[in-house]
């Protein structure tokens, strides 16, 4: 099991409801190429990003369209 959040980004100051929605796996460790591209397409919002460990940074992150 993979826990993601929905999150709202890109709002305007005031407005909690006029950005993008976004999934975010925050540890995606496990995950293929594969299943990343399936589950953004499951989840069908404009991007679905997904978190995972880097040697050269705090975080390597992936991003898939539907």
């Amino acid at each position: 099991m993979h826990a993601f959040r929905i999150v709202n980004v890109f709002t305007i100051d005031g407005d909690k409801f006029s950005g993008n929605p976004l999934c975010v796996f925050e540890d995606a460790r496990g995950l293929s190429e594969q299943q990343m591209q399936a589950l953004a397409r499951q989840m069908n919002l404009s991007e679905t990003t997904f978190v995972l460990p880097s040697e050269r940074a705090d975080a390597h992150v992936r991003i898939f369209t539907p």
